[in-house]
């Protein structure tokens, strides 16, 4: 069957970003590697204090939204959706890049993980992402693709990931039940599994810099992953090229996570 594909590519395509903080974010690679191929963007911020660090960006990708959200607080989330759907009418593309852990909690060990702690991070960095889905799917009326960050500490232990493990193993698990859930109505459900990366959220974790270290050894390329190959990849799953493409847990990591 030949594809008709559009230059650029993602042309009137919709895409909401979630989890922008600042340049060094891995959403914002996708929404510049988004924006490059022609999809027009919707992009959220945190809060007050996040606001003038991503309005910025949002201005240079010609972001036709831009509202706040926090997930924890009730009706932010409605609200994003509500927008899309009164202006937009559609959504072809959802990406969400956020996890959260208290302090304490993340660099304490799983052992000593308190309950009220792992029911925070479960809530924020899983059960968030199938609450988008839920408003987004709807507004996918000619399929469409969502995307969620996961990392190699789903899989394999790594030391001082600590709690985030065991939470981005659910984070896998449900992208794949979404994907069974949602392919019917033609919509992908991917987990993207970036190596690590200098971002704000990886600060929190201990000894960081030591991860980066061994990742650039592992690797057959030697190198570490930037923003933009995670964006620019995200971007290939989202066209026509992907469209077979559902469920998986991908490494987008210089091959660090196939070496022993």
């Amino acid at each position: 069957m030949k594809i008709e594909i559009p230059r650029p590519i993602l042309n009137n395509k919709k895409a909401l970003v979630v989890g922008i903080a600042n340049e060094h974010s891995i959403a914002y690679g996708c929404a510049k590697a988004f924006r490059e191929l022609g999809a027009e963007l919707a992009l959220t911020f945190l809060n007050d204090k996040a606001k003038p660090h991503v309005e910025p960006l949002a201005n240079e990708l010609g972001a036709s939204i831009f509202m706040p959200m926090d997930i924890s607080n009730p009706g932010e989330l409605e609200a994003v959706f509500d927008r899309i759907a009164r202006e937009w009418g559609q959504l072809d593309i959802l990406v969400r890049s956020i996890a959260f852990a208290p302090k304490e909690d993340l660099q304490g060990g799983l052992l000593n993980c308190s309950a009220s702690g792992f029911s925070k991070a479960m809530d924020i960095s899983c059960h968030s992402f199938i609450r988008m889905a839920r408003l987004a799917a709807p507004l996918m009326k000619d399929g469409g693709t969502m995307f969620t960050m996961s990392y190699h500490g789903a899989q394999k232990v790594v030391p001082n990931y600590n709690v985030m493990g065991p939470v981005k193993a659910a984070l896998e698990a449900i992208c794949r039940y979404l994907a069974y859930e949602l392919g019917p109505r033609k919509i992908r459900v991917h987990a993207i599994s970036p190596g690590p990366l200098q971002t704000r959220a990886a600060s929190g974790l201990k000894d960081f810099d030591r991860m980066l270290n061994d990742a650039v050894e592992r690797s057959p390329i030697g190198e570490l992953v930037d923003i933009m190959d995670v964006g620019f990849f995200c971007a290939f799953l989202a066209t026509p090229y992907g469209r077979r493409l559902t469920g998986h847990t991908v490494h987008v990591d210089g091959g660090a996570s196939i070496m022993a």
